[in-house]
């Protein structure tokens, strides 16, 4: 553990001991920066939260040196009261969470939205039995696509490169493709990208274009193998502790956000693509115009996709998931299975 994060815990420890008489300041904590796409709508939702009387001290995991895995732990100590969690990395701490987004399962926005709704209940009342933690907004990046810094025609060409990866199943594809997947936060892919230590990334439109990778990389491929969930979660001390009136204001600003979040991703990621690679793209809009060659997603690989993921991706997940939570499959049986017509046995 870093000094810095132990010193935040501390804080964060003692700040609990005064929260109920501090109960409307709130400790927020962003992986969003202001040349993300999302930073609009999360600042307008903490403008919106001030002018409910909400005393909003916000900061920035990349800023602090924080690491994005280190989310949960943030929270139940009561260092921050509300954080941006990538739910992908802190499925390190429990795989329950990461059923919520698992590779190949939802490959387009629709998909995933039913999926995240089926599994919402199950996974709230996880994270509050195990982290005493609470989702208050989920959603998405966006599809998340491959974009390399060499020529590639199809899945086959992943074979043999290193490519970043930053889920358990998204690995798991990657090394049923021949890939080596190569583990790297977002801020650490350009400058790998750049240096050749991984040849391709895989994150949305929206982010790759708006952190540059497209100056680094030459193919964009298309192929959406999942949605980058990620989910606004509070401490539930913290959450418990607000006034009935102020929770429910609270909640509400949250699921706005969310809305706009959803939205966002829906209809954004076609901009970001098309200015990426030489389509059109306004002028002084929030894309940078680059040219990027747009390679075309074959049936085939689609179909490879979906494969791997019923035949190795879903079983390598549910068996490690289960050996920590006996009712993991059931309960996704239940939940995201039923409403994508998939069934782990």
């Amino acid at each position: 553990m870093t000094s810095k994060l132990f010193a935040l815990l501390l804080a964060g420890t003692a700040a609990l001991a005064t929260q109920g008489a501090q109960a409307q300041s709130m400790r927020w904590l962003s992986q969003s920066q202001e040349q993300a796409a999302q930073y609009p709508i999360e600042m307008a939702a903490i403008e919106d939260l001030t002018g409910d009387g909400f005393a909003v001290t916000r900061n920035e995991f990349a800023a602090l040196g924080l690491n994005l895995a280190d989310a949960l732990r943030l929270l139940n100590t009561g260092a921050f009261d509300l954080a941006t969690v990538q739910v992908g990395s802190v499925a390190k701490d429990d795989p329950f969470l990461e059923g919520i987004d698992l590779i190949g399962v939802s490959t387009d926005m629709t998909e995933l939205k039913e999926a995240v709704d089926a599994y919402r209940e199950p996974f709230n009342a996880r994270l509050a039995e195990k982290f005493g933690v609470k989702a208050v907004a989920i959603w998405p990046f966006g599809p998340q696509v491959f974009l390399c810094n060499q020529p590639v025609a199809s899945l086959a060409d992943m074979e043999g490169l290193k490519i970043r990866s930053f889920t358990a199943s998204m690995s798991k594809l990657l090394e049923e493709l021949g890939a080596t997947p190569v583990t790297l936060s977002f801020p650490e892919v350009y400058p790998a990208l750049q240096r050749g230590v991984a040849s391709c990334g895989v994150t949305s439109p929206t982010s790759s274009n708006t952190g540059k990778w497209p100056e680094v990389t030459t193919h964009l491929y298309p192929l959406s193998v999942s949605g980058s969930v990620q989910a606004h979660m509070v401490s539930m001390a913290w959450l418990d502790g607000l006034a009935p009136e102020a929770r429910e204001t609270f909640e509400t600003e949250m699921a706005e956000m969310e809305a706009g979040l959803w939205e966002l991703a829906m209809t954004t990621n076609d901009t970001a693509q098309a200015c990426s690679t030489g389509g059109d793209c306004a002028e002084g809009g929030l894309y940078t115009s680059y040219d990027m060659t747009l390679v075309p997603v074959s049936d085939e690989d689609k179909a490879k996709v979906a494969e791997i993921s019923t035949s190795a991706v879903l079983p390598a997940w549910a068996e490690t998931c289960n050996a920590s939570f006996p009712d993991c499959t059931r309960i996704w049986n239940e939940t995201v299975g039923k409403v994508r017509g998939i069934t782990i046995e």
